[in-house]
């Protein structure tokens, strides 16, 4: 069920989940043009932040669709981001594509949204009759993330917190602790990609920030070596960190999606 936006720049919401699970998905979506845009954003982050908002801009001037939306748990959505899993916010995503992108879609996923965009890939390949990928825009891209950069790196300390307490409080730089979960641990080993050949059957553009602490840049070149070589392409900045909110990066990123279409 999708209810209809209210006032000037408030979101649609449409509900996700069986009934335990049940929680409001917020939805922007700006009718245009095709390719359309779908942004999938990071982990604990929203759609209302600067590169999704630089998207949403760039679609407007250039009279473009563009769909944002927050993962459950997460901005103006429903439910607790403690209960949020990998699995549960692929549901989220491939929801709100399925409902709202008609035709070829570039798909531009920032951090664990560059995972999302690759498991999106393979979710609806075969089984979305109105959209398509025309490609696939990877910002810091973070794969496997919750096993090859949060377990295997955890002290352990932390890794007995987690199994005992089924919870740990990861302090964070940008804003509160926020909970890392052995829900979101367990269940991400379900979705890991990094082990075998990732066919994705369109072109592949990565931008990676080469001082970036929270996604080395070796992850990327990990990612690179499962794509199929003929359709990706990787842009190394060579000063950027993981955000790569600055305007230069803004300008790249704008530039790769102008690229696909």
């Amino acid at each position: 069920m999708t209810s209809s936006p209210g006032p000037a720049d408030e979101p649609a919401f449409i509900e996700v989940g069986a009934v335990d699970s049940a929680r409001r998905i917020a939805v922007r979506a700006r009718a245009g043009a095709g390719p359309g845009l779908f942004w999938l954003g990071g982990f604990n982050s929203d759609m209302k932040g600067t590169k999704a908002q630089a998207l949403e801009s760039w679609a407007a001037e250039h009279g473009r669709a563009c769909v944002r939306f927050d993962y459950s748990g997460h901005g103006e959505s429903g439910g607790k981001f403690v209960d949020g899993t990998i699995g549960r916010w692929l549901e989220d995503s491939a929801a709100v594509f399925t409902q709202f992108c008609r035709g070829p879609q570039v798909v531009v996923g920032s951090s664990m949204g560059g995972w999302m965009a690759l498991l999106l890939a393979r979710e609806i390949a075969g089984k979305v009759k109105d959209a398509s990928l025309a490609g696939l825009v990877l910002i810091a891209p973070a794969p496997d993330f919750t096993e090859e950069l949060m377990w295997k790196g955890f002290s352990p300390e932390i890794r007995q917190e987690i199994a005992s307490n089924g919870v740990w409080l990861r302090p964070s730089e940008y804003r509160e602790p926020y909970p890392i979960t052995r829900a979101l641990i367990e269940e991400g080993r379900n979705h890991l990609l990094l082990g075998r050949a990732i066919e994705i059957g369109c072109p592949v553009h990565i931008l990676q920030g080469a001082k970036d602490p929270d996604v080395p840049w070796q992850h990327a070149l990990a990612l690179v070596h499962r794509l199929p070589a003929e359709d990706v392409v990787l842009t190394m900045i060579q000063d950027g960190d993981h955000r790569l909110s600055r305007p230069q990066d803004i300008a790249r990123i704008l530039a790769a999606v102008a690229e696909m279409g």
